[in-house]
């Protein structure tokens, strides 16, 4: 979907079928560095997949929250799935540069992550411009129910000397924003790589999940083209334990 029509099933099999061409890098607080791809989190474990056999198939290992240090995301590689983790999230593909963005009623840059009180906290640098079709993908596959709270600061470049920070220009037109009745620039998120259900976040926002799938934070503002600058947001989930049932 331009950036409602941004998983084409065609490049979901091109980007599985290169998926352990990059990787990310999971830091150890014991020092070891592991260059792999984390496709889930469940229990208080991450769940990464490591190298490739002959058949193309890869290893999985857990990894204990407590035991990592940091996990930067490859910006290019978005977290496949495998087993009983959500289905596989592909990153947006680009569309043209003049190609409309579709609109919705409201309803990778290096991220650390770290736990503490059954939450799992992950910073991310939202970027304004039409980079991976203006969507951030914050590397965290979240389930439906779990509570996230995200939280977001900096300035951003809407082109023309027009500046936004995550709570966005209410006085500022934009017929073609994702989310019409929200202010221009504001941060939005979106949750799964094939459904329109843009949710608006601001400055912070407190909510539960009503689907699962891989977290994107974007810009909500229909012509990226001359953005520039990030945000820095802050997500935090709770750990899927620690969920009410």
């Amino acid at each position: 979907m331009d950036r409602r029509q941004m998983f084409i099933p065609a490049i979901v099999i091109a980007l599985v079928a290169a998926s352990m061409t990059f990787a990310d890098t999971i830091r150890l607080k014991d020092g070891t560095v592991i260059r792999g791809q984390v496709i889930g989190f469940r229990d208080q474990q991450f769940t990464v997949l490591v190298g490739a056999g002959a058949r193309g198939r890869a290893s999985r290992m857990m990894l204990y929250v407590e035991d990592v240090e940091s996990i930067e995301f490859d910006s290019v590689n978005p977290p496949n799935t495998a087993g009983d983790a959500p289905p596989p999230a592909t990153q947006p593909s680009t569309p043209p540069a003049n190609a409309p963005r579709q609109t919705a009623s409201n309803p990778a840059p290096s991220s650390t992550t770290q736990a503490s009180n059954n939450w799992v906290r992950i910073n991310v640098r939202v970027l304004a411009d039409n980079t991976a079709n203006g969507w951030t993908n914050t590397g965290l596959v979240v389930r439906r129910g779990q509570l996230l709270r995200i939280s977001a600061t900096g300035q951003v470049s809407l082109g023309n000397g027009v500046y936004s920070t995550p709570a966005g220009l209410p006085t500022l037109p934009d017929p073609n924003k994702l989310i019409r009745d929200e202010p221009t620039g504001a941060l939005i998120a979106v949750i799964g790589d094939d459904n329109d259900d843009f949710i608006f976040i601001g400055r912070q926002r407190e909510f539960r999940a009503q689907r699962d799938g891989v977290l994107f934070l974007g810009i909500n503002e229909g012509n990226l083209n001359d953005n520039s600058g990030f945000f820095n947001a802050v997500v935090e989930a709770e750990v899927p334990s620690a969920q009410p049932r």
